[in-house]
């Protein structure tokens, strides 16, 4: 059976519990998700410093638990590490914040970002221009209030975004929106339905495009 690691750079478990979850949902029945916590840094990563004090634990994760596995998982916005573990391991690595913007910008369609983290704005701004998908960016749009104590209530949590996504479409002419969050995923699942404009759940978007390499990668080893 094929292994995906799902790599949570967060230090919560129960995140990464609801991570791997939502990426197994998306694979096939011969294809297991394993979950690996980060343990230096905070339960919920909403500052840039946090960030990218990051990537050196995912890729030390990656390149410990990724052996025997098809492909790997880095699940945090932003995308800590992945370059780098990309360089240094010889299977798939997809972050969350490349793959959801590569799926929202299909067919030329322009996308907004619906996110809790005002400190991350830059890096998702950042990671559109690296891209080169700014022409089809529509921007940011918050949540107000403290990211980490509306985290803890997923009423709140869904509302807010909710608010953050009708900006997004309406007034910053997005086609789609993606909800920029790895610990946001069962918010970005429920939001999916609520919606007829397409909402992208990161992770999901993730499992796709893995699941596209791996496929790729096996038939060229036939």
């Amino acid at each position: 059976m094929p292994n995906i690691l799902l790599i949570n750079p967060n230090s919560s478990e129960n995140t990464t519990a609801m991570m791997v979850g939502i990426a197994a949902a998306g694979v096939p029945g011969n294809v297991q998700i394993i979950g690996a916590t980060a343990r230096k840094g905070p339960m919920m990563i909403t500052t840039a410093a946090a960030l990218a004090a990051s990537a050196d634990e995912v890729v030390e994760i990656g390149l410990r638990d990724g052996a025997g596995c098809a492909g790997i998982i880095v699940s945090a916005y932003g995308d800590p590490g992945l370059k780098t573990l990309q360089d240094r391991v010889a299977i798939p690595v997809v972050g969350i914040c490349e793959a959801s913007m590569r799926e929202a910008a299909l067919g030329g369609r322009r996308f907004g970002v619906a996110t809790v983290t005002p400190e991350l704005v830059e890096s998702i701004e950042q990671a559109a221009r690296e891209l080169n998908l700014s022409h089809l960016f529509c921007g940011v749009r918050l949540t107000p209030g403290d990211p980490v104590e509306l985290a803890r209530d997923p009423d709140r949590l869904r509302a807010a975004l909710a608010e953050a996504v009708r900006v997004c479409l309406q007034r910053d002419g997005a086609d789609v929106v993606i909800i920029g969050g790895g610990p946001l995923g069962q918010a970005a699942l429920a939001l999916s339905l609520l919606f007829r404009e397409p909402i992208i759940a990161p992770i999901p978007a993730a499992v796709r495009r893995l699941l596209g390499m791996m496929a790729v990668e096996a038939a060229r080893s036939r």
